[in-house]
């Protein structure tokens, strides 16, 4: 999804924490905008019809592989099926955080 145009929602200031009237308007208009833009593909409608002024070549579709997805799909795979699967998570930690685990997991012993 796009940015918003800076400042385009409520900036936190002093006072009572109440948002004003314009505070209220760009959180609504922001809204109705994420409720516009598809969940997928991070488009909206508008953007490929062309009676609104849209393009339907308006984006072309890449390909990218994240090294990190391919790891966590990899890592994915060794989750057993099943009891023994249920609840367990696949994340990634940077290596320096892992050592540090791993350090201390062996000073608990």
């Amino acid at each position: 999804m796009r940015a918003l145009p800076h400042p385009a929602l409520p900036v936190p200031r002093p006072g009572d924490g109440t948002w004003t009237d314009l505070d209220r308007r760009k959180a609504l208009a922001y809204a109705d905008y994420v409720r516009q833009v598809c969940a997928h593909c991070g488009t909206r409608t508008a953007e490929w019809d062309e009676s609104v002024g849209g393009d339907e070549d308006a984006y072309r579709a890449i390909t990218h592989r994240c090294v990190g997805c391919q790891i966590l799909a990899d890592k994915q795979k060794t989750v057993p099926d099943g009891d023994d699967g249920f609840g367990v998570k696949v994340a990634l930690i940077p290596t320096s955080v892992h050592a540090a685990l791993e350090f201390a997991r062996t000073q608990d012993h």
